[in-house]
């Protein structure tokens, strides 16, 4: 599911709003990114499913929601109203603490914590377009969760800024930092996944 420019125009979340489709379309910094019409392989389906399932149950008593694409993450740069936001984001799987941020066009403003499941076409685009926008609009920790090689990679955000990543093997249980008391077992997580291959979603 490759990820390719919409065009060369320069566009906000009204524009958006007229062309986009429900998955897979994005504003970084206005430019528009949209995704080959291809659903996601079953990998990443059982990952993302079993990833949001525990994070749900985790956060059964917590006023902490989990939330999974599609949906917009409307990341304004200021106080622009929504018309005038020129970023615009679907990360695979997050959660948000103060649901006031939510509304009936999705999330306004940053999640505490967020995940990306990448792929071989879609990791450039998670990493190196979409981690800036991230970091500039104040996400507290990021995940991407590459189940190809079965490592996790974590920026935390400090005094702005996210540092040198932490990558870990997916084994065992990795606690969340943003979001206390909550935490992914990756053995649970992949036990019913077989082996990848280097397939594409």
């Amino acid at each position: 599911m490759a990820v390719l420019k919409r065009d060369s125009d320069y566009h906000t979340y009204a524009d958006y709003l007229v062309w986009s489709h429900s998955c897979g379309d994005e504003l970084i910094d206005g430019v528009a990114y949209s995704r080959e019409p291809r659903g996601h392989s079953p990998p990443h389906q059982w990952t993302l499913g079993e990833l949001s399932r525990q994070l749900a149950n985790a956060l059964r008593d917590k006023p902490a929601r989990v939330l999974i694409a599609p949906l917009d993450i409307r990341l304004p740069k200021h106080t622009e109203v929504d018309d005038l936001v020129d970023t615009v984001v679907q990360p695979d799987v997050f959660i948000v603490s103060d649901i006031r941020k939510l509304d009936e066009r999705g999330l306004r403003g940053a999640p505490d914590w967020l995940a990306e499941i990448l792929s071989p076409s879609t990791a450039s685009h998670d990493q190196v377009v979409k981690l800036p926008a991230y970091e500039r609009a104040g996400v507290r920790e990021v995940w991407f969760v590459h189940p190809f090689d079965r490592t996790l990679t974590i920026y935390l955000l400090e005094e702005g800024r996210y540092g040198r990543p932490t990558i870990l093997e997916l084994t065992g249980q990795t606690q969340l930092t943003a979001v206390p008391g909550v935490a992914v077992d990756w053995d649970r997580a992949l036990a019913d996944i077989p082996v990848l291959c280097d397939g594409d979603d």
